[in-house]
């Protein structure tokens, strides 16, 4: 089992991250959707949608919605949010799902730089081209890995939520960043890990041209400003399906 099927499928992930600010990733969604402008009859993929609350919030603007996670636990929970316009579905990103069906895809909240090899991310991008109509485009959304460096080093946090004691360690080893959790529950401590690949803007370039799709747009922020590789947050990339 690969850490992100054991870590994502857990109930401390969940618990871990509860704190996430809603109002900030809907605000995001707009923005998106303002920029993009998606016609009514939009239909639009969530890869890697966790519980949904991003491809619900989508869905509320009327477009035709699916989202699809690899973690068991994290569907189930998205399908009680499932209405006409709303589906959900358990599916590795690695592999296409609907061939030419989606205006646009959203891999959102950095979502992406899990794997060991740079073999599967190639294989993710690809996917993501093939499940895309032509001029399709997908909306990359991922930390910037020059300004992840300069913050983080070998530190370590502790967090008690609900009574359990949260503690992780972070570091930066053979570009990638780790990082190793401990959860003591109830005196039983579980060992789980996160690794995301510092990649960078001319990787996912590379990957783009190797998937038939390209860069048409980058921003550094939630409020799409535009990015700077020593200053920005984030990494928010838009590329487009070429026309065969």
């Amino acid at each position: 089992m690969e850490w992100f099927e054991d870590w994502f499928n857990s109930a401390y992930y969940h618990l871990l991250y509860s704190h996430r600010d809603e109002e900030e990733a809907n605000q995001f969604m707009q923005n998106l959707l303002t920029k993009l402008a998606p016609s009514p009859q939009s239909k639009i993929l969530d890869l890697a949608c966790g519980k949904g609350r991003h491809a619900q919030f989508i869905a509320t603007k009327g477009f035709d919605v699916i989202g699809i996670d690899l973690s068991e636990n994290s569907i189930a929970e998205a399908l009680l949010k499932s209405s006409a316009n709303l589906q959900f579905f358990e599916h590795d990103m690695r592999f296409p799902f609907r061939i030419n069906y989606f205006d646009y895809v959203f891999n959102l909240f950095t979502s992406f730089g899990y794997f060991n090899n740079q073999r599967d991310e190639i294989n993710t991008i690809k996917s993501i081209a093939l499940d895309l109509k032509p001029k399709g485009m997908v909306v990359i959304d991922f930390f910037n890995a020059s300004k992840v460096i300069q913050m983080t080093a070998k530190c370590s946090e502790q967090k008690v939520i609900d009574g359990i004691e949260f503690e992780w360690k972070k570091s930066i080893i053979n570009k990638n960043v780790i990082k190793e959790i401990n959860v003591n529950d109830a005196g039983v401590v579980h060992h789980y890990k996160e690794q995301v690949r510092l990649l960078e803007l001319v990787d996912f370039e590379n990957y783009f041209a190797q998937a038939g799709l390209k860069l048409v747009a980058t921003f550094g922020d939630y409020s799409l400003a535009p990015f700077d590789v020593t200053t920005s947050e984030r990494l928010i990339m838009i590329a487009q399906k070429q026309a065969l």
